[in-house]
């Protein structure tokens, strides 16, 4: 069992030195991308919700 770990561990060490990072630019734009997209969507979500509940309630008086 113990040997199966140390492989594991071994094999994840070598995945991990393949990987390419982000620059902190790449990761503060890319953060920044999602954050913009978030609030925007947020905001068309929360004014349809607004819109289409005031249609029911004035549809259902």
């Amino acid at each position: 069992m113990v040997v199966k770990v140390q492989k594991f561990m071994s094999e994840v060490r070598a995945e991990m030195q393949k990987v390419t990072w982000p620059t902190r630019q790449e990761l503060i734009g890319s953060t920044s991308v999602v954050l913009t997209t978030m609030l925007i969507l947020s905001t068309f979500i929360g004014v349809c919700d607004f819109v289409f509940s005031n249609l029911l309630s004035l549809i259902l008086r």
